[in-house]
């Protein structure tokens, strides 16, 4: 009894020092981690539902913002609805970060998680840009709901009158981004007037989307296959050609919806889609978001940004995984963790209270 009653006392002992440790090196170990947030397409019914229903007082308001500001029930097209109707752009990205951002409320407020002590940067995917800004506190939940929504149907609105477009999904041989990037460049130049294809999305070191005109989007996956430059060719069920020219008209309408934000500070450094580093201040992130919308996610690119600095543990919040198996596979000797429903936000929290890491 006497021998566990010792074991039980070395053990807090060694409790309390670590979390001391822990606190006094905050500074350095949260420079080794990153948040990252994801973008359209990973939408799905119910996501988000199993954190609403067991801790419906903490995250209500996160979804009673979400549903004001789209003059709507988001929570009951996500619970209730159906995947047609979610899927559609205008729908698909302020359901997607709703969700994100409930995910991360949970973790905050049920378990102490604090995001200036837990890391030194966020970042997202495209829309998920938007909910890096939320989660850093630079731009409130509503004011990124309306935003997001903005953007869909702009983009969609943008080519509703150029023919047919669309986007396909390109999986390359390892180290050929650089040569399929100016192949794609070429290639544009001797395309018929009229005709577009732009690399919209830099994911992985063998994972890059293509936007454009049907016939460049044939031209570009025959040409680069014939090349060997990629293996496989994959067409997307996307309602237009993302982050390319051919939806340059939405600039303008986000551009005057972009002088009504009220911007703030960043509590943590946000990465940029088009920089592939950090904004350098708030000044500079509405005209960094408009060219988000013609330019490619530099998705690879903030990753290494993140390597560079040393990052070597990634929280996955939002729906789906798709960020989490490219970190994955790119980084298998990192620490990549998804947090996408209860049973991982509940893994992850017995490492962490108050903010302190659990012996």
């Amino acid at each position: 009894m006497m021998r566990t009653k010792h074991l039980l006392s070395l053990y807090k002992s060694i409790a309390r020092t670590q979390k001391r440790h822990w606190m006094s090196v905050a500074g350095i170990e949260k420079s080794h981690r990153a948040l990252t947030f994801p973008g359209q397409g990973s939408q799905c019914i119910n996501m988000g539902k199993d954190i609403y229903d067991r801790f419906t007082s903490t995250v209500k308001d996160v979804y009673d913002e979400a549903d004001e500001a789209m003059g709507q029930s988001l929570r009951a097209m996500i619970f209730d609805g159906d995947q047609d109707t979610l899927t559609l752009t205008h729908n698909a990205q302020p359901a997607i970060l709703t969700t994100s951002i409930a995910l991360l409320r949970v973790l905050e407020r049920e378990y102490g998680f604090d995001l200036t002590k837990a890391c030194h940067y966020v970042l997202g995917h495209s829309l998920g840009e938007y909910t890096a800004l939320v989660a850093a506190g630079a731009l409130s939940l509503g004011e990124a709901v309306r935003l997001t929504r903005l953007r869909g149907e702009a983009m969609t609105r943008a080519v509703q009158d150029q023919g047919e477009t669309g986007m396909m999904a390109l999986v390359a041989r390892r180290g050929q981004l650089d040569l399929i990037e100016a192949y794609i460049e070429q290639l544009q130049k001797e395309l018929p007037k009229g005709q577009v294809i732009q690399i919209a999305n830099f994911n992985s070191s063998t994972q890059l989307v293509l936007s454009g005109t049907k016939q460049g989007l044939q031209e570009a996956s025959a040409s680069l296959k014939a090349q060997k430059l990629i293996a496989k060719a994959i067409p997307l069920a996307v309602s237009a050609p993302f982050h390319c020219t051919l939806v340059q008209p939405a600039e303008d309408i986000m551009a005057a919806a972009f002088q009504s934000v009220s911007w703030k500070q960043p509590c943590v450094e946000v990465i940029s889609n088009v920089t592939a580093k950090p904004y350098d201040d708030i000044d500079g992130i509405a005209p960094l978001l408009l060219r988000q919308i013609t330019s490619p996610v530099k998705w690879q690119q903030s990753i290494e940004y993140c390597k560079t600095q040393d990052v070597v543990d990634f929280l996955c919040f939002g729906p789906g995984r798709v960020l989490a198996n490219m970190l994955n596979k790119d980084y298998p000797g990192d620490s990549i963790r998804p947090i996408d429903t209860m049973p991982t936000i509940d893994e992850y929290a017995l490492e962490f209270k108050d903010g302190v890491a659990l012996p």
